[in-house]
């Protein structure tokens, strides 16, 4: 059994699960933990798994071999680096999530999605833990060169493979997945 927890603001271990006090279901206090995953009620019978939230990042390179690198305009991490991506929206696969993505968030087209890799994240976001595991694609756009920051990015710009510090990245998988990248391009 895997077991995790997180450093609560007040740097004191936390249980994702113990930010659910009440059973949403009916509403009683005494919601239990189950398991490492799990909460159950005894008075409804209601069990409530802790499954991660899926999101897609993408991977967008343009002719001159430079990566796509966004800026966040939005807690957590605001003004630091990222990917283009987020969350995969209800009845929607992770390819068509980080095309959805793309072009909310750069306006470009994204024709060839191609999956990489996945990683775990911890995304905090107003004072709430998700759990999520990110997708990463490699995107193919046909137009590069026409491009605008949109939706939660402030700023997009490409950089050179060489250029990129992946300490720069906001969000743990991000970081860790461009590690990840560039340790490939630079053994190929």
């Amino acid at each position: 059994m895997r077991v995790f927890c997180f450093m609560h603001f007040n740097n004191q271990p936390m249980h994702p699960l113990d930010q659910f006090r009440y059973c949403p279901k009916c509403g009683v206090e005494d919601f239990n933990i189950r398991n490492s995953k799990a909460k159950y009620c005894p008075a409804c019978g209601f069990v409530f798994y802790f499954n991660p939230s899926a999101a897609a990042v993408a991977f967008i390179l343009n002719h001159k071999n430079e990566l796509l690198i966004a800026r966040r305009a939005k807690e957590p991490a605001k003004g630091t680096w990222d990917l283009p991506g987020g969350f995969i929206d209800p009845a929607e696969t992770g390819e068509e999530g980080i095309r959805r993505e793309v072009l909310e968030e750069t306006g470009m087209m994204a024709g060839g999605v191609v999956y990489q890799f996945s990683l775990h994240n911890v995304y905090e976001y107003a004072g709430f833990t998700y759990q999520t595991l990110d997708l990463f694609y490699f995107c193919q756009v046909k137009d590069c060169d026409h491009f605008k920051a949109d939706d939660d990015v402030a700023d997009l710009f490409f950089l050179p493979l060489d250029a990129i510090d992946p300490e720069k990245f906001g969000l743990m998988s991000i970081r860790k997945g461009m590690e990840i990248f560039l340790n490939k391009f630079r053994k190929a």
